[in-house]
């Protein structure tokens, strides 16, 4: 892989997704192996994660962005305000971000990034959040790296199939 490539960002239509969804699971199966609870991991379905792609591509809740490599989508994320409790209205939050593991490294997070930031900016959003698997020291280091803190009192125990992951949000600023 080259890491001269041109990356490019569109908005999602229906017809992407069963490759977000295809991207979703095998993203999920390879990057939290042994984060995740392997029965949780192999229950994934690509039909089912297809139906909820396809819900929130057509309600725009959340947005959904493609990140692309020519015409192929290779990343995604869907954007929106924060789901978060008592979060003011003006807190938007990168519900997902997936790059294809063939092309972690090569650009793909740092273009649906700044899609995101540009469409929470659209939205109003000063500040951004996100929930990260403790654990998931990759995306821990790509997101500190673009500027998010942990917020240490936001840490969780969350049940995920036969065990339990531990979450941590994340923010920053939207003005930086």
């Amino acid at each position: 892989m080259s890491s001269n490539l041109n990356i490019q960002v569109r908005h999602a239509t229906v017809r992407d997704a069963r490759t977000i969804a295809e991207i979703h699971v095998n993203t999920w199966q390879v990057a939290y192996a042994g984060l995740v609870p392997d029965d949780h991991l192999k229950s994934l379905s690509v039909d089912k994660k297809q139906a909820q792609w396809l819900d929130s591509i057509k309600f725009s809740e959340p947005q959904v962005l493609v990140a692309l490599d020519g015409n192929a989508i290779v990343g995604f994320a869907g954007f929106d305000r924060s789901r978060d409790p008592k979060t003011k209205p003006t807190t938007g939050e990168i519900w997902a971000m997936y790059a294809a593991p063939d092309y972690w490294d090569e650009g793909v997070g740092l273009a649906l990034w700044d899609g995101c930031r540009e469409g929470l900016l659209e939205e109003g959003c000063t500040e951004v959040t996100l929930w990260v698997l403790l654990r998931n020291e990759r995306a821990l280091r790509f997101y500190e790296l673009a500027g998010f803190k942990r917020d240490m009192a936001s840490a969780k125990t969350v049940p995920m199939g036969s065990g339990k992951v531990e979450e941590i949000r994340l923010k920053r600023s939207l003005a930086d």
